[in-house]
């Protein structure tokens, strides 16, 4: 499998979209000055791994794509508002009929306790004719993550529909586990995370994570696992992250040292920072440590997306 990215192109708003990010974004509730069971402040903000992605893509100096389904409801609004403030390309369809999803958050240091209210949201209504296959033409990179497929089996087939298409316009296809355990049971959530995370061209995945996932307790463990993926990244939390690429010797770079204030999102920022710096044309050891220093940014705020410069 060929994980090499196609050759540059420029950037600016002329230039084609460089990357699509698939999946689900929501309103985003934030207790602020104690839990949510006991405050009355919080923050309304938004979530969702695809979106932070193509947040951090733009950031990076990429024209970045997002595709999804939205509510026609004042979260909705606001999340495109702030995706396009921040410069994503917006590939939305609004649903009249259904709700946008929305999540409450009591943020911590060591991890944060997330509640979701996204059951029969209009992103999970997105099926294998949601996106167009012709306009991927030009598109360097599809990105999803194992969010989408769990929100409901359309959703399921719509990302198998889009790995198909991805590669027909010759784009690769990326894909970050991101195991959300209460979304389906551990038996769907193994089984597909395997064969879509196996199938992909660049692949993301927590240490912990697959050991939750698969009982994979090593990097190389979890390499043995997804043997076809083309090129694996294992994120090991403050330690570092280790890169398979094919049958070269695996990457390893150790993440830097940070002063964590929330860890939600840095999973999102790490992808960001890696694809950017793939679409650079960069080797997988800056690859990892442009990942690092994207997750290093979010690690240190209390927001998915770090405020804008």
């Amino acid at each position: 499998m060929n994980t090499a990215p196609p050759p540059p192109v420029p950037t600016d708003q002329g230039s084609p979209v460089a990357v699509v990010c698939v999946g689900e974004s929501m309103g985003l509730v934030t207790a602020l000055g104690a839990p949510l069971a006991e405050t009355e402040t919080a923050a309304l903000g938004i979530a969702g791994a695809e979106g932070n992605v193509a947040v951090g893509l733009i950031a990076a100096g990429h024209r970045a794509a997002w595709a999804s389904r939205l509510g026609a409801d004042p979260i909705g609004t606001r999340i495109r508002a702030e995706l396009a403030r921040r410069g994503v390309d917006l590939w939305v369809e609004t649903d009249d009929t259904a709700p946008t999803g929305v999540m409450f958050k009591d943020p911590g240091v060591e991890s944060s306790s997330v509640y979701y209210y996204r059951r029969g949201s209009a992103a999970s209504r997105m099926d294998a004719g949601f996106l167009d296959p012709s306009r991927l033409d030009g598109v360097r990179i599809v990105h999803t993550t194992g969010i989408t497929p769990a929100l409901s089996a359309s959703c399921r087939d719509m990302v198998d529909r889009l790995y198909v298409d991805a590669r027909a316009a010759g784009a690769l296809v990326s894909f970050d586990v991101n195991d959300r355990r209460a979304l389906w049971s551990p038996e769907d959530a193994a089984a597909t995370l395997t064969r879509l995370a196996d199938a992909a061209d660049i692949a993301f995945v927590g240490r912990d994570e697959a050991e939750r996932i698969w009982g994979t307790a090593t990097a190389d463990d979890v390499r043995a696992h997804l043997p076809h993926c083309g090129l694996l990244v294992v994120k090991d939390g403050e330690i570092g992250a280790t890169a398979f690429d094919g049958e070269d010797a695996p990457v390893f770079v150790p993440a830097p040292r940070v002063d964590v204030v929330e860890p939600v999102g840095a999973g999102d920022a790490f992808a960001a920072g890696f694809l950017a710096a793939t679409l650079d044309g960069a080797d997988l050891a800056a690859r990892l440590s442009a990942g690092h220093a994207a997750a290093a940014r979010v690690l240190t705020t209390h927001g998915d997306l770090p405020p804008m410069d």
